[in-house]
């Protein structure tokens, strides 16, 4: 069996040999090492000098575009004009800390909230997706009187120190913290039929019974709606919600982490968890919120939020502020106008299809999943014995840049291709996605 792979160490560039580099991007790896050190990562055998986004495309020094298939940050796509522009008028009026009122601030939350559940109609804006987190689990330790903390065994969540703990997947090599315990994450592939789903229910039961065994009390449960560090394993739409009803009888709260899934990613729902028929106690949110503009979110139940602000404060600078605001408003603004969402459903459901198709020709490709326009393409040795092949995802994966498509990969063992691209993404893209794999695929083998 594969070792088990970090973050940082999935399709990376090793700054300490530049070997084989033209001079110009040498120099620029040279000057990143020095400056940034040895905690910066850089993906690809030849790491890419990106000058330029617009919609779906990346651009490099040296004017070759580039089919975005990988980065969920600019969720509504590259540079859009509206996001730029909301930012910039923003920026020439008023941006500054949080201590003042602004308009604008509370008709985003308004809007924000609107697209949750009822129950959940308060939030409080960070800067960051793991601010949000971190502020979550904060939360959740205060209100519960409890520490243990039930994840899946690849994920990531975030990097503040808090967060990093409950991120098996980060590049911590610290050793785990006695209060987090790891559940398996639901391996539709090799336990197929619902199968999977019913383990990792039963799998969080048996968590919490050894924390209780350990004399930890439950904090709660926090997973990725669509479970995509581990592979993207969305799985049948029901299970998370008998999880969480196991965390919460058990004393502890259910946090939905949607800073991949969210905004309409997964097609059918604004909102990861919404696939569950659940409502989560808390949701933390970040990335795609601003299309690249720096923000993040707590979205919680008031009355646990109530709970915590009696005993505990909480101040964040910029978390919320006027630019961010109008950054967020105008994504909210597009999601609706353009139909980001039903883009989702309808290209990721082409997309899934042609992947699948290439099943049929390519024994390499073991597995295509995922839910609207975030899909896990798993590589295996052969489908008889499921076994990962890494080496084939990575070299698929440098060969594919070469050829003018960005991808990026995930999983316990690395070998499982994330395909998460701008939400504007259409079938022609798709089309070019597809059709490149297929190639590369050819090639290889």
């Amino acid at each position: 069996m594969a070792t088990k792979q970090k973050i940082l160490d999935l399709n990376a560039f090793d700054m300490r040999h530049p070997a084989g580099l033209d001079p110009v991007t040498a120099a620029l790896v040279e000057r990143r090492r020095k400056t940034f050190g040895p905690t910066s990562m850089l993906f690809y055998k030849k790491p890419l000098n990106l000058v330029r986004g617009e919609g779906v495309w990346l651009y490099d020094a040296d004017g070759r575009r580039y089919l975005d298939t990988y980065n969920n940050v600019p969720s509504v796509g590259h540079c859009h004009p509206r996001v730029v522009e909301a930012v910039a008028r923003q920026m020439g009026v008023l941006n500054t800390h949080t201590r003042y009122l602004y308009d604008i601030v509370y008709t985003y939350a308004e809007r924000l909230l609107a697209t949750y559940p009822p129950e959940l109609s308060n939030v409080v804006l960070t800067c960051t997706g793991s601010e949000a987190v971190d502020l979550a689990l904060r939360i959740v330790r205060a209100v519960t009187g409890g520490k243990g903390f039930i994840v899946t065994a690849n994920a990531y969540h975030g990097n503040t120190t808090a967060v990093t703990e409950v991120s098996p997947f980060s590049a911590s090599s610290e050793p785990p913290s006695p209060n987090v315990f790891l559940v398996d994450a639901p391996d539709t592939y090799r336990h197929p039929g619902g199968a999977a789903e019913r383990k990792f229910v039963a799998d969080v039961a048996k968590a919490l019974e050894a924390m209780k065994k350990s004399g930890i009390k439950p904090a709660g449960m926090m997973v990725d709606s669509l479970i995509t560090s581990d592979g993207v394993y969305p799985g049948e739409p029901g299970f998370l919600d008998e999880a969480a009803a196991l965390v919460r009888k058990a004393g502890g709260l259910y946090i939905a982490d949607e800073v991949q899934p969210g905004f309409g990613r997964t097609g059918g729902h604004i909102w990861g968890f919404m696939r569950h028929g659940l409502v989560p106690d808390l949701a933390v949110m970040g990335k795609p919120m601003g299309n690249g503009f720096p923000i993040g979110g707590t979205v919680v139940k008031p009355d646990i939020l109530e709970e915590f602000g009696t005993r505990n404060g909480y101040f964040n600078t910029f978390g919320g502020s006027p630019a961010a605001a109008a950054a967020g408003l105008a994504v909210l603004d597009i999601i609706k106008d353009e139909k980001i969402m039903e883009n989702a459903r309808d290209t990721g459901a082409y997309l899934l299809t042609g992947l699948k198709g290439l099943m049929k020709k390519h024994e390499a490709i073991g597995d295509v999943r995922g839910a609207g326009l975030y899909l896990g393409i798993e590589f295996v040795k052969s489908r008889k014995s499921k076994s990962p092949a890494k080496g084939t995802a990575v070299g698929a994966l440098n060969t594919l840049r070469e050829r003018g498509i960005l991808g990026g990969s995930a999983g316990l063992h690395g070998n499982i291709w994330k395909v998460r691209p701008p939400l504007v993404f259409r079938r022609e893209h798709a089309d070019m996605l597809v059709e490149g794999l297929d190639e590369v695929l050819a090639d290889l083998a």
